[in-house]
């Protein structure tokens, strides 16, 4: 007898059902979806008990006449591909085919359903994957779907459901998540007992924004100025082809401001044309945004929409659809982590001292300003690293704040005397990108209303002395300011270095007895692809050998015991990123780590003159409160903490 045998079509659809159903949700997406694809401008879901007992989805779409409605429910029957070319383009949310035959195979389900150009619509019933009738009904244009006792065929299964709160809880997730992704489609979603939720058509993002989460959590939110670039691929990555040049990304939707924060991803809503995705490069696309301006460990609320051409992104990479591969990953990443520095810029904070501030908001009166009873008594002081290369250590030992004085311009803000749904006017037009971002995404603040801190915060600073020889301690009208001088005069090495960069061809210091180094193969791959970019950044460096490399020259104010270390660290930089970077992040990470090599270091006294000096490159710089690597440059103690601390005001 054989042992390789074809299974049954019940027990396949079973095997498709398993993929593709997880929970009720997941019937929730599969027939939302082919609402969204029918072009249904009003979709209504009701369920009960969780989606355990019943789930209908009722939607306006063009509907399906009789003979349509009977092949939906073959195994991988669609009306949205023809060819497997279509496959390298998909427009549509669904695609395969398999949902209607996976759901019905575990379930009871009935579909009613009226094409426009026909009389009389069709009735269709199915229980664990078998047809039981076929009948034509009355029933307006459009398709209502009702599945009854999910997974009643196969017990298993079922065992593995949450309580009916969780799966209510999934349901509702997810037709937020798409009434977020269609604002100008009505979604109704609704129990025996309670309206969950209910959205009317609207013309813009931010109107549903308020619909769904209300005006608090609008006004907790920043626009995200619609940004457009055209797609570029990775140094590393075959050249782009003519029809790819004109491939166009936009970037748009809300972000949180810094104060906002949760503890897990569940405020996250990432879309790739309007499809809902879970994907890693753009969560961490969004975490590097954020990198320094929230402390670990707890996240943001991102509403975030890419939009590509679809040929750029392929779909067809998970059973349920909810993951994507990009055609060119990094610069995806760089371009959307670089769009929302560019929003987070206009509510950029200052990092600050927390002890009076935690003192305050909690409404604690404290002998001199700092903790309350209980906690270390004293006046509020800086609490200094023992060593900068621990950034973690940084990160724990102080707090971000926003600066409530300087109302931001840009904030939507809400007129109830207008409309039911009016707000104000979301801001200037969308900004490009800085051309000097950063390695760590940073962008241009300077240009952007509300910005903190503005040039004119630190244009005015007077040097008082130094602490340990390694941090400036300065005042203004603002209060006291500490800086880190090593990383202060990083960041004024880096935008010089990365603006000489972009104007021409960096010069290097000759090193006068060339220096040997050992490559990996990993190194050595690597570095064959960037020695061009490397000789123009002031490194010349040649092969001598299998895998030698001999330095004999080295970008200028490196000294030569450091180049060595200078090319392992940049090598070994990008080979983090798996090899997939942009002309202009590669620019980026050669300046920053030549930058952090050639800067003051710690322990270094310096003078009166020299620390005057400092600081006034420094107010000239486009983003003078963070070095390249996304460490802070200042910490600022304001008047107005110092006369609390001081029991004034």
């Amino acid at each position: 007898m054989s042992r390789i045998r074809i299974l049954a079509e019940n027990v396949a659809n079973k095997i498709a059902a398993g993929e593709v159903v997880e929970r009720p949700a997941s019937v929730v997406k599969e027939l939302l979806e082919n609402a969204l694809d029918a072009g249904a401008r009003s979709i209504r879901i009701e369920t009960e008990s969780g989606g355990k007992r019943l789930i209908r989805v009722i939607d306006d779409g063009c509907g399906m006449n009789h003979d349509d409605a009977l092949l939906a429910f073959e195994r991988h029957a669609t009306s949205k591909l023809r060819t497997a070319d279509d496959l390298l383009s998909i427009a549509t949310l669904g695609f395969r085919g398999e949902a209607l035959p996976s759901i019905a195979a575990i379930s009871r389900l009935l579909l009613e359903t009226r094409d426009a150009e026909e009389n009389e619509g069709t009735r269709i019933e199915f229980a664990g994957g078998k047809l039981l009738s076929v009948k034509p009904a009355g029933v307006p244009v459009g398709t209502s779907i009702s599945v009854a006792d999910i997974f009643y065929a196969v017990p298993a299964r079922r065992k593995f459901l949450k309580s009916e709160t969780t799966e209510l809880g999934h349901i509702a997730s997810l037709v937020t998540h798409y009434a977020l992704a269609h604002p100008d489609r009505q979604f109704l979603l609704k129990t025996p007992s309670q309206e969950i939720l209910n959205c009317a058509p609207v013309e813009r993002l931010a109107d549903r924004v308020y619909q769904i989460f209300g005006r608090q959590a609008l006004d907790e939110l920043t626009e995200i100025p619609a940004a457009e670039a055209p797609v570029r691929g990775a140094i590393t990555e075959p050249r782009l082809e003519a029809d790819q040049r004109e491939a166009t990304l936009r970037v748009s939707g809300f972000t949180s401001r810094p104060e906002v924060q949760r503890t897990n991803r569940n405020g996250v809503y990432i879309f790739v044309n309007r499809r809902l995705v879970r994907d890693r490069l753009l969560l961490h696309a969004i975490s590097e945004a954020y990198r320094n301006i929230i402390p670990p460990g707890v996240f943001p609320v991102v509403l975030l929409f890419l939009d590509m051409p679809y040929e750029e992104v392929d779909v067809n990479v998970h059973p349920a659809k909810i993951e994507v591969r990009f055609r060119h990953p990094q610069f995806i990443h760089d371009f959307t982590r670089d769009t929302l520095r560019q929003a987070l810029s206009v509510a950029r904070p200052i990092p600050g001292f927390p002890a009076t501030r935690a003192a305050a908001a909690a409404g604690v009166a404290t002998p001199n300003g700092g903790a309350p009873s209980g906690a270390s008594q004293g006046p509020p002081r800086a609490v200094i690293p023992t060593s900068f290369g621990d950034v973690t250590g940084v990160v724990e030992r102080f707090e971000l704040t926003g600066t409530p004085d300087r109302p931001i311009s840009q904030r939507l803000q809400f007129d109830p005397s207008t409309s039911d749904f009016s707000f104000g006017a979301p801001g200037r037009a969308p900004a490009s990108i800085d051309a000097n971002a950063d390695a760590s995404g940073d962008v241009s603040a300077a240009t952007a209303p509300g910005t903190l801190p503005r040039v004119e915060d630190i244009a005015d600073l007077k040097p008082l002395g130094q602490v340990s020889s390694s941090f400036i301690v300065a005042v203004n009208s603002e209060g006291l300011w500490i800086i880190d001088q090593h990383v202060a005069h990083e960041r004024v090495l880096f935008e010089q270095h990365l603006r000489a960069r972009r104007e021409g061809q960096l010069g290097g210091q000759r090193i006068l007895v060339p220096l040997i180094v050992e490559l990996n193969p990993r190194q050595l791959a690597i570095f064959e692809q960037i020695a061009e970019e490397l000789r123009a950044n002031g490194f010349e460096a040649e092969l001598m050998g299998a895998r030698s490399v001999a330095i004999q020259a080295a970008p200028a104010g490196i000294a030569s015991g450091d180049a060595e270390k200078l090319l392992y660290e940049i090598l070994d930089g990008i080979a983090r990123e798996n090899q997939a970077i942009s002309i202009d992040s590669l620019q980026a990470k050669i300046a920053a780590s030549t930058s952090c090599h050639a800067a003051i270091k710690i322990n270094t006294p310096l003078d009166a003159t020299k620390m005057e000096w400092l600081l006034g490159e420094l107010a000239k710089t486009e983003y003078p409160m963070s070095c390249p690597h996304g460490r802070p440059v200042v910490l600022r103690y304001s008047v107005r903490e110092i006369e609390k601390a001081f029991k004034r005001i």
